[in-house]
């Protein structure tokens, strides 16, 4: 067997902890999967994994050997990204993740642009509201919002692009009222993502100044669709990105509330690993994704 895809496979069953998982990345089939990893574990005379059912742990020698390998294929793919590049044409695999709203109605439509300009390169795009290492997840880069924790990632800022609205179904204002200010969201259902906590302030900025409101949620949900697909049944208020609602909002769906507030939008940013010199590839797509999310209407 090629040592190489063999330690390519290794990789992978390591990043994702499954055989299944990885022999679909590959195009393999499972045993064959299984092939591979034995073949290492018997040129080396070692176990590289304790295997049960359920999980895959590293041995000690597994855990060095996945470090090495990685590093190894990372050198292999920046070699051949280097003589792409002299081409001027970068190619390859790169491995992007987002949030799932986000990647839905902004990221995914972007992507035919980019590829237009660069057909080498081939896109496996990532959509989870969960956070995201781009080291250890395999990650060539990951679009975040929020704040960020500290680490030795890179971050690019996005010009304030993640535009947050208020908004919710004419039926829920026919029978509840609509708030004429942020304080009104107090006596109303609200709707709100699960890592925004039980409460989380909504804050909106007017004519009156700042306002904080602590909205109680009486629906909390970890998918931003779904709090707009709870919205549209008449569900409660929602404060999602505007590119998630907008076509909604044109066509009467939903009706935007506090026009006179804007809401306070959230942080934006890209973030990839620390390399002395970015793979030819990523580098192209950092600067597109600068230039065309940077430029557009802040719509999230």
């Amino acid at each position: 067997m090629d040592r190489f895809e063999s330690m390519a496979v290794f990789v992978e069953i390591v990043r994702t902890g499954s055989l299944t998982a990885t022999a679909e990345r590959f195009g393999l089939s499972p045993s064959m999967v299984g092939k591979h990893l034995n073949a290492l574990e018997a040129r080396l005379g070692t176990k590289l994994l304790h295997r049960t059912t359920r999980r895959h742990q590293l041995t000690e020698a597994g855990a060095l050997y996945f470090e090495r390998c990685r590093d190894i294929l990372d050198r292999v793919e920046a070699a051949d990204d280097d003589a792409a590049a002299l081409r001027g044409d970068p190619s390859g695999q790169l491995r992007i993740a987002a949030p799932i709203s986000f990647g839905v109605t902004q990221l995914a439509p972007a992507m035919a642009a980019f590829q237009a300009k660069y057909p080498g390169v081939d896109i496996e795009l990532v959509l989870t509201d969960a956070p995201v290492d781009p080291v250890g997840d395999g990650i060539d880069l990951a679009f975040r919002i929020g704040p960020l924790a500290d680490s030795s990632l890179i971050a690019r800022s996005l010009p304030p692009y993640y535009r947050m609205v208020v908004c919710a179904s004419p039926d829920y204002l026919a029978r509840r009222g609509t708030p004429a200010t942020p304080d009104d969201l107090l006596t109303h259902d609200c709707l709100g993502h699960t890592r925004w906590g039980p409460r989380h302030a909504w804050r909106f900025e007017g004519h009156d100044g700042l306002h904080e409101v602590p909205v109680t949620y009486r629906l909390r949900v970890d998918n931003g669709p779904a709090l707009r697909e709870a919205a549209l049944a008449g569900g409660g208020i929602i404060l999602q990105p505007l590119g998630l609602v907008k076509t909604d909002l044109e066509t009467g769906r939903l009706r935007r509330l506090l026009e006179g507030y804007s809401a306070r939008g959230r942080d934006f940013y890209l973030l990839y690993a620390r390399d002395v010199e970015l793979p030819a590839k990523l580098r192209a797509f950092v600067e597109f994704a600068l230039d065309h999310f940077s430029t557009r209407d802040s719509e999230g």
